[in-house]
């Protein structure tokens, strides 16, 4: 089986990588103060200046936003690249299969906790799948699943990726909606292990009823040990960034400051990474950056404009006046957010449908952060829904087969992940558990 070198973008955006590029070198240059300690109460950190984004995209789009914020995107990207150069996604793998992989569906099952675990860190579900399906899909097929049904786990399970906090879609809806983004990483918890949860029951059924797996590896507590303690360092990691967030040491961009040092650190001592390794991971980051900052450099002007416009106090109108049942109006808004998931990725959805369908939410009684973390993940559909499917693309180009056979065996994950939607709709405690 050939694999394909995996572009994060893959539009071919030529010299406008350079503009992301030269924000990432400065953030790393100018950032002040660094408190360096190493060890389990220690922390790495850099505090970056406000004023950076102004100056490298202009005042005028991100007056009113938290301009610090926003450098946790780039960053936490960065951390993503940094991940698999330095080897540490792979001791998290082997670590997911030696705790799951003694069941029946342990590799299935191991692959997505694989996801989960990448997810902990790098928030971004492109470069997930891209890291996870390397290494894993030979190793499924090898195990008895087709190639398309490897493909599609692989996608299912990377839509962690914008689920399970750290995540770049919830800072972006924090940043359009002017929402904590630490609340919404503590709100998303529960709602990201439950779709991941809920992908590796889907897998299980589907082994039950086709005999996908053949085989599985015998649980062993001393082998699970040893995987442990080769995953230390990589363990480490969110461990660091989750802990530091919740407990109020630091801000969701300190911490993503945090999760490169590691991350960087931890390569240079074990000597996975080196210096030529940075110029292509600043590289790598910055085309994925090319496409996404510019994006949400636009979202609080468009917000502007479009609550100028009474857009939105037109739009709650025109709904309540079919129906004011918030049953129906709930369906209808997750029926909204599912078809746009299947023609744009996330981050413009967010930027576009966020401050239209708040006002609704508001105006049925909900919660702003419930709504958040429904939106968020009802939108996490769209990485394997066609037309657009970013993670079917991806997964697509690493092996080959065609996307149209993986979205086929990707439709049962896609009910899954709609049915825990649904679930997050209607019980608002899975959102709001930490109030």
């Amino acid at each position: 089986m050939e694999f394909l070198a995996y572009q994060p973008a893959a539009v071919d955006l030529g010299w406008t990588f350079f503009l992301p590029l030269a924000g990432l070198v400065a953030m790393i240059a100018l950032g002040v103060p660094i408190w360096v300690a190493i060890g389990l109460g220690s922390l790495v950190t850099i505090t970056l200046t406000e004023a950076l984004p102004l100056s490298v995209f202009g005042a005028s789009l991100f007056e009113g936003i938290n301009a610090f914020a926003l450098i946790a995107v780039p960053l936490f990207i960065l951390t993503g690249d940094a991940l698999v150069r330095s080897g540490l996604s792979g001791k998290l793998l082997d670590l997911a299969q030696a705790t799951v992989g003694g069941y029946r569906t342990g590799l299935g099952s191991s692959t997505t906790l694989g996801c989960g675990f990448f997810a902990c860190i790098s928030g971004s579900d492109a470069a997930g799948a891209a890291a996870v399906g390397r290494m894993t899909i030979p190793r499924l097929v090898e195990r008895g699943y087709p190639l398309p049904a490897a493909c599609a786990l692989v996608a299912a399970g990377a839509c962690t990726g914008i689920l399970i906090p750290p995540s770049i879609a919830y800072i972006v809806i924090g940043l359009v909606l002017g929402m904590p983004v630490s609340t919404l990483f503590l709100a998303a918890a529960i709602p990201g292990v439950l779709v991941m949860l809920s992908i590796m029951v889907t897998n299980v059924m589907l082994n039950r009823f086709y005999g996908f797996e053949k085989g599985h590896l015998r649980f062993s507590f001393k082998s699970w040990l040893h995987a442990v303690w080769d995953a230390k360092w990589a363990l480490f990691v969110p461990f660091v960034i989750l802990g530091g967030i919740y407990s109020g040491i630091f801000t969701p961009t300190e911490a993503a400051s945090v999760a490169v040092v590691s991350v960087v650190l931890i390569g240079f001592l074990k000597k996975t990474l080196s210096l030529s390794d940075i110029p292509r991971m600043l590289e790598s980051s910055a085309r994925v950056c090319g496409v996404i900052v510019p994006i949400i450099a636009v979202a609080h002007p468009f917000a502007q404009l479009l609550a100028s416009l009474a857009i939105p106090q037109t739009m709650v109108g025109s709904i309540t006046s079919l129906t004011e049942s918030p049953t129906l109006i709930i369906l209808m808004m997750i029926g909204v957010l599912v078809l746009a998931g299947c023609v744009m990725e996330a981050t413009p959805n967010i930027v576009i449908l966020a401050p239209l369908l708040l006002p609704l939410a508001q105006m049925i009684g909900m919660n702003d952060i419930h709504f958040a973390i429904l939106m968020v993940t009802t939108l996490g559909l769209g990485f394997i829904t066609p037309p657009l499917g970013l993670n079917l693309f991806v997964v697509s180009g690493l092996t080959r087969c065609s996307v149209l056979a993986i979205s086929r065996y990707a439709f049962p994950f896609v009910v899954s992940m709609l049915m825990v939607a649904l679930l997050i709709a209607f019980v608002p405690w899975l959102s709001l558990w930490w109030r």
